[in-house]
């Protein structure tokens, strides 16, 4: 598994430190040690009655979302509902899914400067201009398709709503998410450094800097 405080792949290793039971069923505590950061993980599952498993594991310490911190280039107005998103999405995929899609939409109108609408209408704005890579463009579609938005139109007006999603479209949210980050921010302040490391080099030997 990976581990949700450093990332880092390990050996699933988990064992028992608690276990009871009252009349919904069987409740466990499993236990697992990263090697690597040498952190706990704890999660919960729970059995009916006649040893079947019913919810899956839930994990509470952390709260792992398996997901790393947005880059330090990404402005904090998106970071920050990213981030939200990713620490509720085991409890609920459906506030989860609503903070990521309030996060598209701040990105779609704050950098593309979309004139604004519903959510599938910026969307189209952007498609229609271009300007982003052909697999930017089709994942950032697929929210449309994904969530059905014409069967639920108000994912569309009300892009913050907490209302019910559909299988993976809380995951997939975050995929474009950190797609786009990496478009929009990452990449831009990676060469930017880049350059400004190099124009450094040429201003030292007495040349001129890149236009």
């Amino acid at each position: 598994m990976k581990c949700p405080h450093c990332l880092t792949e390990f050996h699933d290793n988990k064992t028992q430190i608690f276990g009871n039971t009252d009349r919904i069923g069987h409740w466990v505590i499993w236990r697992r040690d990263c090697p690597a950061c040498e952190r706990m993980v704890l999660s919960l599952e729970d059995f009916n009655t006649g040893g079947g498993r019913r919810g899956g594991e839930k994990f509470f310490l952390p709260k792992a979302t398996l997901r790393p911190a947005p880059n330090e280039a990404v402005p904090k107005i998106f970071a920050g509902d990213y981030v939200e998103a990713c620490n509720v999405i085991a409890d609920s995929a459906k506030a989860s899914a609503a903070l990521s899609r309030r996060c598209l939409q701040n990105i779609l109108r704050e950098v593309e400067k979309v004139k604004h609408s519903d959510l599938a209408n910026e969307i189209q704005q952007v498609l229609d201009k271009g300007k982003l890579p052909t697999h930017l463009a089709e994942s950032i579609d697929a929210i449309r398709h994904i969530g059905n938005f014409a069967a639920h139109p108000i994912k569309s007006t009300a892009s913050g709503e907490i209302i019910d999603v559909e299988p993976g479209e809380a995951e997939w949210n975050l995929d474009v998410l950190e797609s786009l980050f990496d478009f929009y921010f990452v990449q831009p302040d990676f060469l930017k450094k880049k350059r400004d490391a190099l124009d450094a080099k040429l201003v030292s030997a007495g040349k001129k800097p890149m236009k």
